[in-house]
């Protein structure tokens, strides 16, 4: 019986381009898109993606009666979050004048400094950026370390523990682009976007046994 993983569906990000990357990554896998939480619960896998406002996605989330269901899996089963997706595993964040998130993991979520205009750099960020690996993980087999992967966002997640930095980008600054403990994976960058290493570690996802 194949296994089944979903793609929690709250109302924002690109669900069908990272459905579609995994479907591609892992062909006898199940993949479904879902905002119901029975189907969270009774999948083996979840992705937790997203783009857009903390504010709104914490407010789509508790409409749509997901909170209960997202911390379950980030308990029991292999979990990854994408971009917003991480971003809200944490306690807080600055952005809509701040908002309380799911707090799964301590810390909050900080704004890049727009005003240092010496510097060049762009807020939001946007592009391709290379990941330094601070720890090894099984989703980063196969993926050579400072490897380029595709990011498009104003804030960045800073954990109080940095045992959770399981990936490091500089741009600006050193921020954590990659979290990971237990069988919680999740990025800043968006890995269906970045080729052949963003595919690696989708792939990766689909086989990782926690």
């Amino acid at each position: 019986m194949s296994e089944k993983l979903v793609v929690i569906d709250y109302g924002m990000g690109n669900l069908k381009s990272v459905a579609q990357a995994l479907e591609r990554v892992a062909p006898d896998t199940l993949v479904q898109i879902s905002s119901d939480p029975a189907d969270i619960d009774a999948a083996d896998r979840i992705v937790f993606p997203g783009q857009g406002a903390a504010g709104d996605c914490m407010r789509n989330i508790e409409r749509a009666g997901l909170l209960q269901s997202i911390l379950q899996a980030c308990r029991e089963k292999p979990f990854l979050g994408i971009c917003m997706g991480l971003q809200v595993l944490l306690e807080v964040s600055d952005e809509n004048a701040g908002t309380h998130c799911i707090g799964l993991i301590p810390g909050r979520v900080e704004k890049f400094d727009r005003s240092d205009h010496q510097t060049g750099f762009k807020v939001p960020h946007m592009g391709w950026n290379e990941v330094e690996q601070c720890t090894s993980h099984p989703l980063w087999e196969g993926i050579p370390d400072r490897a380029r992967f595709y990011f498009v966002h104003s804030y960045f997640v800073r954990p109080d523990d940095n045992t959770w930095i399981a990936g490091s980008t500089d741009y600006m600054h050193p921020f954590a682009s990659a979290l990971a403990r237990d069988n919680v994976f999740a990025t800043q960058f968006h890995p269906e976007k970045s080729a052949r290493d963003g595919l690696r570690l989708l792939h990766n996802f689909s086989r990782w046994s926690v």
